[in-house]
């Protein structure tokens, strides 16, 4: 009654009952009629967007995403939200009012837990299911409106009104300035030990209770070692500003006590330039789609500059800007600078660029399976490297891919339909369950093997956590039990001719130990293959021919950390071979000349 201004009824209502009843006879159909006129101005703005288009024919590359309206707009229910049109939205008792009151809770909330990164927006709007205006994820434009900006990392927006930005960033959270927000939140979690100090030495946390570590730490690395707030930061700015003169001071003192007179100086090692975080970006060339050329041709009308081959790492090492190289071992690799994004490049939406590691590349480069091979991917997700087979493969053959996790085979699929890969099989199955007598292996010469590690060589890894790199010894040996039976599994296929075993793990016990107790259990089947005489860091002297294995890591490579071992069959005698030489044995020796024996014959009466 409060809220739409119209008694309810004339009488006392003494049940819950009648109290019911006369809502839904005189509050819903307000509501109703509410949404319907709002949806009737949303479908004009559809129709008069749509009738504005050019009379010619659009390409496929020129049609947007949103152009189709939401289903909710035209009056249909849609795979999210049912139809909005009619009282029976269960969005809640109150229909669209409390759609409204939802989404402005979530706006509190979302500040309140430091997902204030998202900039100035707007609330839902009655009328709108929860989750149009939020956007979760994905942005669709009404012509003749603007794109409201969504907070990074695909979950529900969750920002204040736009008369009030939640932010101290401004206009960082919308969508075309997500590169400095996330060039922003690289270099706080960069500095997050220098912050951390800083922050704690001059007591802002206990002299602002309100506000929240990590948020704090955002700010101070802005206000520090950023480029200041230069207009932004609203509310947040004059608490700063207070604490200015302490912040600045501490920071000159933790100086120094190091002994160093560069912020980039106070960095660990794990965090500094040349390591981890200036791993550079590594793009592999589909050769099922296109060729090596045509892409550099391509980057080249970009504005881009080609270096051409690399010669050494140095090479590498000072590539900035729009420069890029063309990897001096994999002929169809890309290298880019580490500040380089490439998700939103059109190649790499459309499968013709994979954004891989170098190290990662490495193991099916190794494996090396001619085309029209049988191929197993033991641990696929998330299909890189299966993608990276079929190239080799050129979609000759067959790849049986197999992993546990329902998610992330999906996603894979994916993957692999957008690189055009048409020679792979997937299987939501154990490897370890998969029999190796089964006849549709009896093929398999070459199996690549990348079971599930610790993930320490990982440069997001490392970003993270510089401290702690190594996991415990409880997981290290738990996983280690479990890579050890998946090497041995994968020897007893009976065909098997050669395997390549990899980890993103720099832990001695789930690489080198791993391959020496795989090897005692096979004694005299299988060894070492001496791979790439000419790479920097080889494995590590844990027992005899261990230095055949590879590792790989961002200060001697330039990549992730990685550790390759390529396995492959003793070959035995062959069977006619072993005939030859049991027939030369058993032979008797030939009988003397003629001559020989008539002068044995005269000279034997005369003795």
């Amino acid at each position: 009654q409060k809220k739409y201004k119209r008694p309810i009824t004339g009488k006392c209502l003494t049940s819950i009952t009648e109290i019911k009843t006369s809502i839904r006879s005189h509050c819903l159909p307000v509501i109703s009629a509410r949404i319907e006129r709002k949806t009737q101005r949303t479908a004009k703005k559809w129709s008069a967007g749509v009738s504005a288009l050019p009379s010619r024919p659009l390409q496929e590359c020129e049609l947007p995403h949103a152009l189709e309206p939401p289903q909710w707009v035209l009056g249909l229910p849609g795979p999210e939200h049912p139809c909005p049109l009619t009282p029976e939205v269960r969005w809640g008792r109150c229909g669209a009012a409390r759609a409204s009151r939802q989404s402005r809770k979530g706006a509190r909330a979302g500040t309140e837990h430091g997902c204030v990164l998202g900039g100035g927006g707007r609330a839902g709007r009655r009328g709108e299911p929860p989750g149009f205006a939020q956007g979760a994820g994905i942005r669709q434009q009404l012509p003749g409106s603007r794109v409201r900006g969504s907070c990074p990392g695909g979950g529900p927006r969750q920002g204040a009104s736009s008369a009030r930005p939640a932010s101290h960033l401004g206009s960082l959270g919308r969508a075309q300035n997500v590169k400095q927000l996330y060039a922003l939140v690289c270099e706080t979690q960069r500095y997050s030990a220098v912050l951390d100090a800083v922050i704690a030495n001059a007591g802002l946390l206990r002299a602002e209770k309100k506000l929240r570590p990590h948020l704090a730490k955002v700010l101070v690395y802005d206000l520090l070692l950023g480029k200041g707030f230069r207009g932004r930061g609203g509310r947040w700015k004059p608490l700063l500003e207070r604490h200015q003169a302490r912040l600045k001071a501490e920071l000159a003192r933790l100086k120094v006590r190091q002994g160093v007179s560069r912020n980039e100086d106070l960095l660990e090692v794990g965090s500094k330039p040349g390591s981890a975080s200036q791993v550079p970006r590594f793009v592999r060339v589909n050769i099922l789609k296109t060729c090596a050329e045509d892409a550099i041709d391509y980057f080249k009308r970009q504005g881009f500059s080609y270096q051409g081959r690399a010669s050494s790492l140095n090479d590498i090492r000072a590539l900035k800007g729009k420069c890029f190289l063309l990897d001096p071992l994999l002929p169809e690799l890309l290298v880019f600078p580490a500040q380089t994004d490439l998700h939103n490049h059109p190649l790499y939406q459309a499968g013709h660029l994979i954004l891989q590691d170098k190290a990662s590349c490495l193991p099916a480069m190794l494996l090396a399976p001619p085309p029209g091979s049988h191929v197993i991917d033991a641990c696929a997700a998330p299909g890189n490297k299966t993608s990276h087979l079929a190239a080799l493969l050129k979609n000759q053959g067959k790849i049986f891919a197999f992993d546990q996790d329902a998610k992330r085979l999906a996603s894979m699929a994916t993957l692999l339909a957008r690189a055009g890969v048409s020679c792979c099989e997937l299987a939501e199955q154990d490897f370890l369950a998969v029999s190796p007598s089964d006849q549709r292996y009896c093929q398999v010469q070459y199996i690549l093997l990348d079971p599930s590690c610790s993930g320490s060589g990982m440069p997001s890894r490392q970003l993270e956590e510089p401290k702690s790199c190594t996991p415990s010894p409880e997981r290290l040996r738990a996983l280690a039990a479990f890579q050890q039976r998946a090497l041995s599994h994968a020897l007893t296929f009976p065909a098997l001719r050669r395997l390549v075993y990899s980890t993103c793990s720099v832990c001695q016990e789930e690489n080198e130990d791993v391959v020496r107790a795989a090897l005692q259990q096979s004694p005299g089947a299988f060894r070492l293959a001496p791979v790439l005489p000419s790479w920097p860091h080889r494995g590590l002297s844990a027992f005899p021919g261990a230095e055949h294995c590879l590792r790989a890591s961002p200060e001697t490579t330039l990549t992730g950390g990685f550790f390759i071992a390529v396995l492959e069959r003793v070959e035995e005698p062959s069977s006619g071979s072993q005939a030859k030489a049991a027939a030369s044995e058993l032979t008797p020796s030939p009988a003397p000349k003629g001559k020989k024996r008539r002068r044995k014959a005269a000279a034997a009466p005369g003795t």
